[in-house]
């Protein structure tokens, strides 16, 4: 799809205006409680309804200017990056409980976060066009690497590494411990404080540098992913621009209900080797082997084929686990 450079320049500023027009409202300068509050459920479920619905529409508009191929690419691809940001979460989450960071200033940490990813992404995306249109063999890279990614989030999971992780001692954090010393308190949003005459950094600024390199992991996993499904540069970008941009309204609907999606790294690793298979059979058929060359129909009903299955099967063992834990407790209490 040839995309004109003032479609490209437009879809930007629009992302740009919403996301500062979200955070406006979300900090309300015209309240007479002044400073940042906490994001409440209510406040998150309408947000994260506005952004799917932006998408959605979107969506709608690029098939009717685009073509029924291009809309299904698409959607397959902003069902693939939001099923890949819900994995996210649970990193934000345990990321937000190891550095303490107060509830009412974690949506400024998430919307930092967000403009991170989608700039790192962007960057991907550019440089993954050109080695796709320099080298087509990369696709036998590509899907090699989405196995095996599924596979390791399947054997983090069976392991727990990313609960054992701590994230107040990653390297890049330390590398800023080392030239800077760092407050013992949060200081408001602030990153930098002065203090006996002296610079220090506050343990906001690690929270931001440790999402920082968690985006850019995520952004190596989540970019080749979606060029499994498309290679068009335009579409690969708003399907995961439009993914992210209602990610921290998610995180808040979804910190209580954490422990409930049991299944979900299970959902996310079949997508990540159903693309990743998908990857090398079109290449080899794009150099002529006589194999199966799964259209972007059948990746869109497969992919949200599974996480219907991963979100159902996990709420029935959570009703599950606690109608046996009550049960349980009641024996117990007899």
């Amino acid at each position: 799809m040839n995309v004109p450079l003032w479609v490209w320049a437009a879809t930007i500023a629009a992302m740009i205006l919403i996301l500062t027009l979200d955070l406006i409202i979300v900090d309300h300068p015209w309240s007479k409680t002044k400073g940042p509050k906490e994001f409440g459920i209510k406040q998150a479920a309408w947000w994260a309804v506005f952004y799917i619905g932006i998408a959605v529409v979107f969506g709608l508009g690029l098939m009717y200017f685009g073509g029924a191929t291009s809309g299904a690419e698409y959607f397959a691809g902003f069902v693939t990056e939001k099923s890949l940001s819900i994995d996210n979460l649970f990193v934000f989450y345990l990321l937000m409980t190891a550095f303490a960071v107060p509830k009412k200033y974690q949506h400024e940490v998430l919307l930092v976060g967000i403009v991170l990813a989608i700039i790192m992404r962007g960057v991907f995306i550019v440089l993954g066009a050109q080695v796709i249109n320099a080298w087509s063999e990369v696709f036998y890279l590509f899907g090699v690497f989405l196995i095996y990614t599924g596979y390791k989030i399947v054997r983090d999971h069976v392991k727990g590494d990313e609960e054992e992780k701590d994230f107040t001692q990653t390297p890049a954090v330390r590398l800023v411990k080392r030239f800077w010393p760092v407050t013992d308190d949060y200081h408001g949003a602030k990153l930098t404080v002065k203090l006996d005459g002296r610079r220090h950094v506050t343990p906001m600024l690690l929270v931001i540098v440790a999402i920082g390199v968690i985006d850019l992991v995520f952004a190596v996993d989540s970019i080749p992913a979606i060029f499994g499904l498309t290679q068009d540069a335009y579409i690969v970008f708003t399907a995961n621009a439009f993914a992210l941009m209602g990610l921290r309204q998610l995180y808040f609907l979804l910190a209580g209900l954490m422990d409930r999606l049991a299944y979900i790294s299970w959902g996310l690793s079949a997508i990540m080797v159903f693309i990743g298979v998908k990857m090398i059979l079109h290449a080899l058929h794009e150099n002529g082997v006589h194999v199966i060359d799964i259209g972007i129909g059948t990746s869109l009903t497969v992919i949200i084929g599974i996480m219907t299955i991963t979100v159902v099967g996990s709420l029935i063992k959570s009703r599950s686990d606690s109608k046996k834990k009550a049960e349980s407790e009641a024996i117990e209490g007899s």
